[in-house]
């Protein structure tokens, strides 16, 4: 496995916290229990105009623990993994237990339901040079971010700061239908935040990341602040456009924020509260034909990927919009039984209270150039960014604040901000109708650049 030669080392100790709890569980007479036992260790460092501005380094440790006795739950959680503070504290969770409320739907999944422990995926989630870096080599990371952005651009009058910041662990779930699995991973990023100063007092930020599972996969701290001074600059004397109805090209940073509303209405919470419009459309048509959107927990080196689900089921990649058609629903067993369906291993909170997630969610990427969505556009919006919380999951409707570029005659124009664009998702997704070939797995949820046939946009 790719990981520090002090993993195996790790992963031993922790599976022999996890394999004594479970063991004592069994003794106690549980029916069913889940044990997850971690540990971590973080470092997030930021600058300001040259001068640290925080050094925060922090390890963590930890156990947690699912019980079921006679169709009654209790969940809690313990930082001292001693053998005695954690064999009294497994007592008190069972006990715990036994006063709780019936809930019927708590059920574990069967022994056969399991993934093979001996057969789990190889991710390369963990990078040996992460838990390496130090305060000091991360807060010259940070500077360096900063410095370039200044650098790059003499317009570039302040900054809202740079930050680096790593974490790596370990862990490992065990239950007592016969499921040890081991975790590990590690991630990094380089975020830097440049302002310009503008007409009429007003500040104009750009902001630029980079992140990833290894550190020799970020991009180096001198292109992260260029790209944030020049996002920056871009912006001066942004203005608005006239309201009206227009073609829309989603860059990928914003068409990310698109696709991330999709999960939030596909996943079995949401479904069987009825708290997504998606709830009653399984099968439909809901986004244009050629959109598939897939929920892929094996991608390498993503930041999504697990090796199995939060209560011991195999993983694999599930295309949930398929070519346009909702296809299924991301269930761990409480919402596959609430809603009579089959849990597709998608539970996380291993340990705790389970329930369903995504892991890498991303639309998948088109052919064409990002710079070929702007073609045959005569008036339209390019939106490179957008502010607000302004969606409701159980309607669709969707409105943001907005900021962007003003497409003329298939080029970018002048920037464009203070608007606010407005569509139901559903419409929006069936209004897609040209995807780009840029994505890229930097976060969990992804999208390439693509392109909406119109949306509203108030502006002036």
């Amino acid at each position: 496995m790719a990981s520090t030669s002090k993993t195996p080392e790790i992963l031993a100790r922790l599976t022999g916290s996890a394999e004594h709890a479970v063991a004592t569980l069994r003794a106690l007479g549980v029916d069913h229990a889940e044990v997850s036992v971690g540990v971590g260790n973080e470092l997030e460092v930021g600058v300001r105009k040259d001068e640290p501005e925080l050094v925060k380094e922090a390890q963590s440790s930890g156990l947690s623990v699912r019980v079921m006795r006679s169709e009654r739950v209790a969940t809690s959680s313990t930082t001292d993994l001693s053998k005695d503070a954690v064999e009294a504290f497994l007592k008190t969770v069972v006990e715990m237990a036994e006063i709780s409320e019936p809930d019927p739907m708590a059920a574990p999944p069967s022994p056969d339901e399991l993934a093979d422990a001996s057969a789990l995926p190889e991710l390369d989630l963990f990078d040996p040079e992460t838990d390496g870096i130090d305060a000091a080599r991360a807060l010259e990371l940070a500077r360096a971010g900063e410095r370039a952005a200044f650098a790059a651009d003499k317009r570039i009058t302040t900054s809202e700061g740079a930050s680096f910041s790593r974490s790596s662990g370990h862990g490992v779930l065990a239950t007592t239908g016969g499921f040890v699995g081991t975790r590990y991973g590690t991630y990094q990023s380089l975020v830097v935040q440049a302002v310009a100063d503008d007409e009429g007092g007003k500040k104009r930020n750009g902001m630029y990341w980079t992140g990833g599972r290894f550190f020799a996969d970020l991009d180096d701290p001198a292109s992260v602040g260029a790209e944030a001074a020049l996002r920056a600059v871009r912006t001066l004397g942004a203005s608005k456009m006239p309201t009206g109805q227009y073609p829309i090209v989603f860059d990928k940073d914003a068409a990310r924020s698109i696709v991330g509303l999709v999960a939030s209405c596909v996943v079995g919470d949401a479904v069987y509260r009825k708290r997504s419009y998606l709830a009653e459309r399984l099968g439909d048509a809901v986004a244009a034909s050629g959109v598939t959107i897939v929920d892929d927990p094996l991608v390498s080196r993503g930041p999504g990927s697990r090796r199995f689900d939060g209560e011991g089921r195999a993983v694999r990649a599930i295309p949930v919009i398929d070519d346009g058609v909702l296809s299924t629903f991301l269930l761990d067993t409480y919402s596959a039984r609430k809603l009579e369906m089959s849990p597709t291993g998608s539970a996380s909170g291993g340990g705790g209270i389970p329930h369903s997630s995504v892991s890498n969610f991303y639309m998948l990427a088109g052919e064409l150039e990002p710079e070929a969505l702007l073609e045959g556009i005569e008036t339209g919006l390019y939106v490179s960014r957008m502010m607000g919380f302004g969606f409701d999951a159980v309607t669709g409707t969707f409105s943001r604040g907005a900021e962007g570029f003003l497409i003329e005659n298939g080029k970018l124009t002048r920037p464009v901000g203070e608007i606010t664009i407005s569509r139901n998702l559903d419409d929006i997704l069936l209004g897609i109708d040209a995807i780009a070939n840029d994505l890229d797995h930097r976060t969990s949820t992804a999208a390439p650049s693509f392109r909406v046939d119109q949306m509203t946009v108030a502006g002036s």
